[in-house]
């Protein structure tokens, strides 16, 4: 019997000496994501987070049609299945208020969140209302909207001198929209089967919305008052209706039928030598650089959404926060993890596997901006995002905001203050309807 019991306390010493106890082996995780590469990645780096703490950790998936509906069918059962969720920043909202996520508001505070990430992620994947000071994720994917380009045709000596002969100016990466809109003019040549430009116009979800902000808030403006819900005389804006002009503009010089064009079709135009420049999510520019999936990988180049007439510059976020769901039975166990996600040497691994950080460390360091082409305008963007509505209402807006604008930019029907007074005048409508405003 004591041979027994000198075993045991033998085997638990072995188990603590290594950094594990017995009661982190019986715990598991599950986070539950959409269906993709960076899922693929968080996979590999919670590996690490097992071996170092004894703590399984399974990142479930879905493909992304299904993923909103699946995670807030569990939510709304009060269901335990996921202990965590990398959920997009529009679910901020309806997750919130319906009690589905943890308050990591906290967390955040005493983790020193708001230091150690870009300050620009952190309001918009995590805080919910704006400008609450309430925090309800982490920022655990990075995206952005930003640009790929033919390097080729840009530095092709005749076209800089025909360029240069035409404009004024040396033909080189946009630093502003004007630069990008005659660019996109310049190398538009219907005749030989190439185009100025792609940009997003898809409006089944938010395709054409990203690209669009993209535009509105370069040029100064905003969709609202998060904190009011106030948007007349906002989004309907002499700003936003220069930028919403200047889409349409663009528009003018994209492939033929480009009509319903997003993520795929977007690097299409740089694979197929369709457009000098195109418009695209950070998270699909890695099969740009893929020499299998892109035979102009090695003449693609990158950069940031480039500043609006009066030096703005930002971009349309994309990518998701990690929450821990309210109904999980491990949510001190979750909370450990988070301490150890935020780490900057766990977030340094985190893109070393290929996932997009958010931490400020990383972005900054020259090691990152040089691992990739794209990474260097990754950086820049990071720091310069802005989202659109959070509120649980999002999709009604999202799709009223389609309804108004694809008609202006794909087809040319009405003006831009035309299309943006009635969206204006919708969105008050939905406000007042969940008594946003009065």
């Amino acid at each position: 019997m004591r041979k027994t019991m000198t075993s045991m306390l033998a085997g638990i010493g072995l188990v603590l000496a290594c950094g594990t106890s017995v009661y982190a082996q019986d715990k598991e995780l599950t986070i539950f994501w959409a269906e993709w590469d960076p899922a693929n990645y968080l996979q590999e780096l919670v590996n690490l987070y097992e071996a170092e703490s004894g703590v399984k950790v399974t990142v479930e998936t879905t493909p992304w049609p299904d993923f909103q509906t699946k995670a807030f069918t569990e939510f709304n059962a009060k269901g335990s299945a996921y202990d965590m969720v990398v959920g997009d920043s529009q679910w901020l909202g309806a997750a919130s208020e319906g009690g589905h996520y943890v308050d990591l508001t906290d967390f955040v505070k005493n983790n020193k969140v708001l230091e150690t990430m870009a300050p620009a992620t952190v309001k918009f994947y995590s805080e919910y209302p704006g400008n609450s000071g309430k925090y309800w994720s982490i920022p655990t994917e990075g995206d952005a909207v930003g640009w790929s380009y033919r390097k080729d045709w840009f530095e092709d000596p005749k076209e800089m001198e025909a360029f240069k002969a035409k404009y004024g100016y040396d033909l080189a990466v946009p630093k502003t929209w004007k630069e990008l809109t005659d660019i996109a003019e310049f190398f538009n040549r219907p005749d030989q089967n190439r185009y100025g430009i792609a940009i997003y116009t898809q409006n089944q979800y938010d395709g054409l919305a990203m690209g669009v902000e993209n535009a509105i808030f370069s040029y100064g403006g905003e969709l609202g008052d998060y904190a009011t819900f106030k948007v007349d005389g906002v989004i309907n804006s002499d700003k936003n209706v220069a930028a919403l002009e200047n889409y349409r503009k663009l528009f003018g010089l994209t492939p033929p039928g480009w009509t319903n064009a997003f993520f795929t079709e977007n690097n299409q135009a740089i694979t197929e030598n369709l457009a000098a420049m195109s418009m695209n999510y950070f998270a699909f520019f890695p099969a740009l650089v893929n020499e299998a999936s892109n035979p102009n990988a090695k003449v693609t180049g990158f950069f940031a959404n480039p500043a609006g007439p009066g030096g703005d510059q930002f971009a349309a976020l994309g990518g998701q926060g990690i929450s821990i769901v309210s109904y999980s039975e491990n949510k001190e166990e979750a909370m450990k993890f988070l301490e150890w996600f935020i780490k900057d040497e766990t977030q340094k691994k985190w893109a070393e596997l290929g996932g997009y950080t958010c931490n400020k460390a990383v972005l900054e360091s020259a090691e990152f901006q040089n691992a990739t082409p794209y990474n260097k305008a990754f950086y820049e963007t990071m720091f310069k995002v802005k989202d659109f509505w959070a509120v649980p209402e999002y999709a009604e807006l999202l799709q009223q905001l389609n309804q108004r604008v694809y008609p202006y930019v794909v087809n040319g029907q009405g003006t831009a203050k035309e299309t943006l007074d009635a969206l204006a005048a919708d969105w008050n409508a939905t406000f007042k309807k969940y008594n946003r405003v009065q």
